[in-house]
């Protein structure tokens, strides 16, 4: 008896050393990263960029894994389900990540079943209407929409989706109306923006970078705490009218629930180094992403911006009894 009493605690910490072991030298093969989109998005871009440069502090190659469809949720379930080892990344926006957890009746708690590694950054949303709008300013289009009910028309990059739901929020902080436009994308929308068939759009700014300047469009202000780098002729929302009034776009890296805290840990370090790089800080420039500061890259930050994030949209959605099929 005593001989299988200690065999069987000499296992266990045999067990115990070799599972801190493989912590420690994690990790040992390929990584998988989900992407929730098709490849050649934003998120994909994104995605390979980090990926590289993650490649050469881990050394071990992070492949790249699209899973679209459903708003970025199949992505997202397929990451929930995946093994809790390390080997499996969850890469997504505040869509993927957050919205969806108010639109869709998931299988999964969003909110729960996914380990925070970090808040990789963020991208303002620009107002930005058709060339010949009868306004130059942002308080000049509220002026105009408050005179005009259910005249002008927004378009937006899908029922639910960001700029949709900073639409509703703008309508309810200015006290105007409009018609709501869902296109497939953000693309066709802007197509029609610059025909003129629709009068304005409120989305993710990276999309208008090449029309800034061109006088194709009329950009009244970002919805960002700061002006862009690329575009600092161009107010924010509180400089402009509406004061308080911020809506973004942000990306982050989950692992399943259970992960390894050591794993998780060693995964964070790796992303704040990465982010620390010159060459990355400019790409993200590039991007017209705003990086998260360094004080706010940390999993309990990432957690808590989620979880605050979904107490402020989640209503909006609700009491715009905003339907997803």
């Amino acid at each position: 008896m005593r001989r299988w009493v200690a065999a069987a605690i000499a296992a266990f910490v045999w067990l115990g050393c070799g599972g801190l072991a493989g912590a420690e030298d994690y990790p040992t093969r390929a990584v998988s990263m989900i992407v929730p989109f098709p490849a050649g998005g934003a998120t994909d871009t994104l995605a390979r960029f980090l990926a590289e440069k993650m490649r050469a502090i881990l050394g071990q190659p992070i492949i790249i894994e699209n899973v679209g469809g459903a708003a970025g949720s199949l992505g997202v379930t397929r990451a929930v389900r995946a093994a809790a080892d390390g080997y499996t990344l969850s890469i997504g926006t505040s869509t993927t990540h957050m919205l969806t957890g108010g639109l869709y009746n998931l299988p999964f708690d969003l909110l729960k079943d996914l380990e925070p590694i970090i808040l990789i950054g963020s991208e303002p949303l620009l107002i930005v209407a058709r060339k010949d709008f009868p306004a130059d300013d942002l308080k000049g289009l509220i002026g105009w929409l408050r005179e005009h009910p259910g005249k002008a028309s927004v378009g937006i990059a899908g029922v639910g989706a960001t700029g949709h739901l900073t639409g509703i929020s703008f309508q309810k902080v200015t006290g105007t109306q409009f018609e709501f436009v869902p296109y497939r994308g953000n693309g066709p929308a802007m197509q029609d923006l610059l025909g003129g068939q629709i009068d304005f759009m409120i989305e993710p700014s990276s999309n208008f970078k090449a029309l800034l300047g061109t006088g194709n469009v009329k950009p009244f202000a970002i919805t960002g705490h700061a002006r862009l780098p690329a575009a600092p002729d161009i107010p924010t929302a509180d400089e402009a009218a509406l004061p308080g009034f911020f809506a973004s776009l942000w990306y982050g890296l989950w692992v399943p629930k259970g992960t390894p805290k050591d794993v998780i840990a060693k995964l964070n370090a790796t992303m704040t180094q990465v982010l620390s790089n010159p060459q990355v800080r400019q790409r993200f420039a590039e991007f017209g992403i705003q990086m998260t500061p360094i004080d706010q890259q940390s999993p309990e930050a990432l957690r808590a911006y989620q979880k605050a994030e979904a107490e402020r949209w989640w209503p909006v959605i609700k009491a715009a009894n905003i339907k997803v099929e």
